[in-house]
């Protein structure tokens, strides 16, 4: 990456507000970027509003993450919630013995009602050794099981695991909603999900210069099961990768999406918007 590329420190300006508003499918506005402190969430969503970010869904993937998230969700018309125990978690928990009172406590919190998500649940095999497959294996048959009893979405996190995330997918039967969050396959993975029926989420990373490969798995998903995030407070779209990332953020990537899907920017706004409406209900 070139000095220009990697803006450290420096807060992005806003850019030009959106014809149609979207959703940021995936944000996590509990947390905040290295030391940084979380961002005030009131101030958030109406940074993001302003450019046409007019909903968002807040993801705590562990326990205080999913405890803020039931409390925002009650808090804000705007907001609606997932929750789930990170893959990387999951070892934490089950090396101290929590991981049973964890997961009961994240079942008892994505009952609520405006919490539509069931995630991000998934496979990690990046930061998680060989110990620690297992038993990401078992959470995730564990949260895909809850979704289906609850009635909600998925979204996966899928980190140098495509053929296992896929594979498990087949074997516990996907919920009907199924969403693979902040999508970083190839084009014959994206041919799969789409078939299969999943929805495929892009953020930030579909704007980096070396991401050729991500944009051509992009340009084969039907334009009904495309969904874009954030992944906040990371993966700060380009020009401003390197900063701290936020909803605000969005129209940089879904303007770059608009290119690579040979679309207007209005066309994919309103698709963007109505498949997350298919995906999680009203807001």
């Amino acid at each position: 990456m070139t000095p220009h590329d990697q803006r450290y420190g420096e807060r992005p300006t806003a850019p030009d507000p959106l014809p149609i508003p979207v959703v940021d499918n995936h944000t996590h506005l509990d947390m905040g970027r290295g030391d940084e402190p979380r961002p005030d969430l009131g101030e958030a969503l109406r940074e993001a509003a302003a450019v046409g970010v007019d909903r968002i869904v807040q993801i705590g993937c562990d326990l205080p993450g999913a405890r803020f998230t039931a409390e925002a969700v009650d808090a804000y018309p705007s907001v609606l919630g997932g929750v789930a125990l990170h893959p990387n978690e999951v070892p934490r928990l089950a090396a101290v013995g929590g991981l049973d009172d964890a997961l009961a406590e994240i079942e008892e919190i994505a009952a609520h009602p405006r919490v539509r998500v069931v995630g991000e649940t998934g496979l990690d095999y990046y930061r998680t050794g060989p110990d620690g497959v297992g038993v990401q294996q078992e959470a995730f048959r564990w949260h895909i099981d809850l979704a289906k009893r609850l009635g909600k979405a998925l979204q996966i996190h899928d980190r140098d695991s495509h053929d296992d995330v896929l594979r498990i997918l087949v074997e516990e039967g996907a919920p009907e909603r199924t969403v693979l969050h902040c999508f970083s396959g190839d084009v014959e993975m994206a041919r799969v999900a789409a078939e299969r029926g999943y929805f495929l989420s892009f953020a930030g990373t579909v704007t980096f210069k070396n991401a050729r490969d991500l944009r051509n798995a992009l340009a084969v998903v039907p334009l009904e099961q495309v969904l874009v995030e954030t992944d906040a407070p990371y993966l700060t779209p380009m020009p401003w990768r390197g900063s701290t990332n936020a909803p605000y953020l969005i129209p940089l990537t879904v303007r770059r999406m608009a290119d690579v899907l040979g679309v207007a920017v209005p066309t994919l706004c309103e698709a963007l918007s109505e498949n997350s409406e298919r995906v999680y209900g009203p807001w």
